[in-house]
């Protein structure tokens, strides 16, 4: 056994206490407040149609399309808030 064995200290290697989140570019993840406003829109929209335009066949379609889309948008853009 070596008389002068190097020892590495503890602190030498760095810590990861935090996951570092990557940060993605898309229209989304850039404006999340505008998307959100966006999505409730589209859902207040479907609502809208559902209550008072929903006689025909293409109608209802068209609301069920916008309710869906509100509440996906709404949904994504919350996630992509940051936190604080």
């Amino acid at each position: 056994m070596p008389t002068n064995k190097h020892k590495r200290k503890a602190s030498a290697h760095p810590k990861y206490n935090k996951v570092n989140r990557v940060q993605s570019s898309g229209l989304i993840a850039s404006h999340p407040k505008v998307f959100v406003l966006a999505g409730l829109f589209f859902v207040v929209l479907g609502v809208y149609l559902l209550t008072f335009k929903s006689q025909s066949n293409a109608m209802f379609g068209f609301a069920m399309l916008s309710l869906f889309t509100g509440i996906v948008t709404t949904f994504y853009a919350k996630f992509m808030i940051p936190k604080e």
